[in-house]
């Protein structure tokens, strides 16, 4: 079987969320939003901040591992964070050359690094000299800024650096996420690398990642948007779950959204609950029309507090807590050991 990972979306997979979709299982590994370096060493605070898993072994609750990820443009203070970043995270380091946000792109970072394959390879090997021999270095790319011209150039340039596998979104940072996937563009660059090579970008279904292998070529496949706006869609590829939503498994999701929201009240890490809340919705109508029905009855509300009493009704309004949902809620759950 292959693997199966849950991408980094900045914005969207805070710690929060990773521990509600690793927590419904079928994840072999999870990589933390990105956090950027710039021109000093970042203290041991922010790592927590942002990827509190460190300070649980970098993995989950569920036991999923995590890989920290850093995004920056200059090699020095990117091979100094990772030094530093290695030592809390034993699954390994990775580095972002696929952002397409502008914000990042303004100063270089992220999918912009990709119109310079030799500065590419120079913040890789700067890192991997940097960093214990045992802690993997790999990279996440897309195909390029404007253009596919210097996709193959790129890989090869983050391989030869010596990172051990890469992530490669099949879009360029100006497609941004509009369908479709090039995923043919991967198969390209699988045959032009000797590291591993995972497959990213538009898998919303089973019959995508079916797709996307077969396409690709790749066994393995990072599942981003997909995942959030389905929480079963890993079990669903792994044959644990049917591969049709259910009524049961909106229930659960219904479960997982309050839950979600409560954890976020209670850590204190957002100052707009709300918004979190119903950008997730607003995938998960995707999936649902359920979900499209709550997130018109809150759109307006700005109260996190009565967003979660909303939620609430709508879960008492669908019955008795069904088996898998008892089942989840009894797992260990890492948001409620940070608070504590």
């Amino acid at each position: 079987m292959s693997r199966l990972f849950l991408a980094p979306m900045e914005g969207l997979a805070d710690y929060v969320l990773r521990d509600v979709l690793t927590r419904t299982g079928g994840f072999d590994g999870c990589v933390s939003e990105f956090i950027r370096v710039t021109g000093s060493v970042l203290p041991a605070r922010v790592y927590e901040r942002e990827a509190p898993e460190v300070r649980h072994a970098s993995r989950t609750a569920a036991g999923t591992p995590m890989v920290i990820q850093l995004l920056g443009s200059d090699p020095e203070w990117m091979a100094r964070n990772a030094a530093h970043a290695a030592r809390l995270s034993p699954y390994g380091v990775d580095l972002n050359f696929g952002c397409p946000a502008k914000v990042v792109n303004q100063h270089g970072g992220g999918a912009m690094l990709l119109a310079d394959p030799r500065q590419l390879n120079r913040i890789v090997s700067a890192v991997r000299a940097a960093v214990p021999a045992e802690v993997p270095v790999t990279a996440k790319m897309r195909l390029g800024v404007s253009d596919t011209a210097l996709a193959l150039e790129c890989a090869v340039a983050l391989a030869e650096g010596g990172a051990a596998s890469l992530v490669v979104h099949a879009r360029t940072r100006d497609h941004g996420y509009r369908p479709p996937a090039h995923w043919e563009w991967i198969a390209r660059i699988d045959a032009a690398v000797d590291v591993p090579v995972i497959a990213n970008g538009e898998v919303w279904t089973v019959a995508d990642w079916e797709r996307c292998r077969a396409v690709s070529g790749c066994a393995d496949v990072m599942l981003g948007r997909g995942a959030v706006s389905d929480p079963f869609l890993a079990l669903r590829i792994r044959g644990q779950m049917d591969p049709l939503p259910s009524a049961e498994d909106w229930r659960v999701v219904l479960h997982d959204i309050a839950g979600y929201l409560k954890k976020i009240q209670a850590l204190g890490v957002a100052r707009h609950e709300h918004g979190r809340v119903k950008k997730w919705l607003s995938y998960l109508q995707r999936t649902w029309p359920q979900a499209a029905e709550l997130h018109a009855a809150i759109r307006r509300v700005q109260d996190s507090h009565e967003i979660l009493r909303v939620i609430e009704q709508a879960l008492e309004s669908t019955g008795p807590r069904s088996s898998r949902e008892t089942l989840l809620a009894d797992q260990p759950d890492l948001a409620d050991a940070i608070a504590g």
